[in-house]
């Protein structure tokens, strides 16, 4: 097997393990050795990797955004069903990828964003272009939802998508507070009932 493609598949499994302990434990209380043991690394061989546990952390948002866009593309852009069902379906998976992790993990871009973001320049511009490509599918599929006479045609899609996501966002944060999905509950009831609600049908 050529160099670069065990080197590439190594790193690929150092930035797996770690993303998989820093989701639960966080950046700072996650040192470079656990990591390593882990993914069953000598722990000489970080530095053949990465430059430091900084330049690991800036490879782990990336790794995270990939993650993310795996599952939101296909919900946000399939064909069927309408755009706004679309949106609807993407929050309710998301949903139960929370549920089913005892609501402790939370949103990976949030979690580095709270720990890091004011901390460090590097990592707050790498999260704030994860959350800027996150925004626009939502950006995209809102439009198509206008399109579509599925919400109001007058509405700024740019904002709201902005407005959704930061909602989204601080719903999470409250879940993990909380230990339970109410919060993204009132936040899918009050975006899709209320602020995104169907328009109603005119009389003829």
């Amino acid at each position: 097997m050529p160099v670069d493609v065990m080197k590439e598949s190594t790193k690929d499994i150092i930035i797996a393990h770690a993303a998989r302990i820093i989701r639960k434990n966080g950046f700072n209380n996650t040192g470079i050795a656990e990591i390593l043991s882990s993914a069953g690394v000598p722990k000489g061989s970080f530095y053949f990797y990465f430059k430091s546990k900084e330049d690991m952390g800036l490879a782990l948002v990336d790794y995270y955004c990939r993650g993310i866009q795996s599952m939101a593309e296909p919900l946000l852009t399939e064909s069927d069903p309408s755009p706004r069902k679309r949106l609807e379906n993407f929050f309710q998976a998301f949903e139960a990828l929370f549920e089913s992790e005892d609501w402790k993990s939370g949103c990976p871009l949030g979690n580095l964003t709270q720990e890091m973001g004011t901390l460090n320049p590097a990592f707050r511009l790498r999260l704030s272009n994860g959350f800027k490509r996150l925004k626009k599918g939502l950006e995209q599929c809102l439009a198509k939802a206008r399109d579509a006479g599925e919400i109001d045609p007058a509405m700024n899609v740019n904002e709201m998508a902005d407005f959704v996501l930061n909602s989204w966002e601080g719903a999470i944060l409250r879940m993990k507070a909380e230990g339970s999905t109410e919060s993204l509950e009132i936040f899918r009831r009050m975006i899709f009932g209320t602020i995104l609600r169907l328009p109603a049908k005119s009389e003829t």
